[in-house]
């Protein structure tokens, strides 16, 4: 399985999180589609950001999870048969610094969302996305599964965590009833053109190349599931359309990569991507003293495999050329909608990998 032109045409999506950088490449891929989007989302932290790079299509609503009158007037204003849930506060080192809004933003604002979707008559499914973060990690390195223990040492991964435990709730407590299957997914790290976020790796690459500086890295040696943005949002997107045509699809799945060459670390990544960007590169050791965030982290997607018929296409080398071919169009001065449209129609024909 993977994302289906026809199964979303004409539908009503209701996605959170659509200015962000994995939302916007979601609305415009949706929209692409056929999907009716419309977003609700902050306005855009970053300048410049992808969500004004690029046109998504959706009809957008710009206001907080925290307020719950305004999400239900989003909801009730959309009327959606679909919700894809991504907003959220994404920032590990955020959450040390802000602990009570990354709590009220990923927890709260989950909890909001749900209780607006109450009664909604044209619902069908809802998709709530956490991370792979929200297992309790003992640092080992295995390949968590979706039967492994939740838990989360720093804010971020305890706040999705705890969004998962909420989401069982109000599943089992309102929308089994009314006949609307209700899931997680836990998407491994992304990459991908269009994330001008900080404290995240590819554009802390991308600043310190156009900006002549030098890279800092706190935690070369960390591994992470790394994939492609499109990738993960097919994952996603799968989870949804088995959601409606299979009653038994899993209610919690993992979206990351298959293979375990795709698990590199921070260092291998930095130095694959500076060189898809075209220079040697370089990076330091950022000696400042920094919260402490996990050096081991893998998933085991073998239930999306077994049970959806889905994996990824892209391995992670093929990942960094597709991100570095988005930024070196960026830095040119394409059209951006022009750029990430061709991307998604190039993803289309891809063959999976067994």
């Amino acid at each position: 399985m993977a994302a289906d032109p026809a199964f979303w045409r004409g539908r009503r999506v209701l996605l959170t999180g659509h200015t962000g950088f994995k939302g916007a490449w979601c609305a415009r891929w949706l929209t692409t589609m056929g999907a009716d989007v419309t977003g609700f989302a902050l306005p855009p932290d970053t300048d410049p950001n992808m969500f004004e790079l690029v046109d998504t299509g959706a009809v957008s609503f710009l206001g907080d999870l925290r307020d719950r009158a305004a999400v239900l007037a989003a909801v009730r204003q959309a009327q959606p048969q679909l919700v894809l849930h991504l907003a959220a506060q994404p920032i590990v080192r955020e959450g040390y610094s802000d602990p009570v809004g990354t709590f009220g933003t990923n927890v709260m604002g989950t909890v909001h969302l749900l209780d607006a979707l109450r009664g909604q008559q044209d619902l069908q499914a809802v998709l709530i996305v956490t991370t792979d973060k929200v297992y309790e990690n003992d640092e080992q390195g295995r390949a968590f599964t979706e039967a492994d223990r939740l838990g989360g040492h720093d804010p971020y991964a305890a706040s999705k965590a705890a969004a998962e435990l909420a989401t069982a709730s109000f599943a089992q407590s309102f929308f089994d009833a009314a006949g609307v299957p209700v899931a997680t997914a836990r998407g491994g790290n992304v990459i991908g053109g269009g994330d001008f976020a900080a404290d995240r790796l590819v554009p802390d690459i991308v600043r310190a190349l156009r900006n002549n500086g030098t890279l800092e890295l706190r935690n070369p040696n960390a591994t992470r599931p790394w994939q492609h943005v499109l990738d993960c949002l097919d994952g996603y997107l799968t989870v949804m359309q088995s959601m409606i045509t299979d009653p038994d699809t899993p209610l919690a799945v993992n979206i990351g990569p298959h293979d375990p060459a795709d698990q590199r670390t921070v260092a291998q990544v930095t130095t694959a991507m500076q060189g898809a960007l075209g220079t040697a590169g370089a990076w330091s050791l950022d000696t400042e003293e920094s919260p402490r965030e996990m050096s081991a982290l893998a998933l085991d997607p073998a239930l999306a495999r077994d049970r959806l018929g889905w994996q990824a296409r892209l391995n992670s080398d093929q990942a960094i050329r597709w991100t570095a071919d988005w930024y070196a169009a960026w830095a040119n001065h394409a059209d951006m909608t022009s750029m990430t449209d061709h991307q998604i129609d190039e993803y289309r024909t891809q063959e999976g990998r067994v």
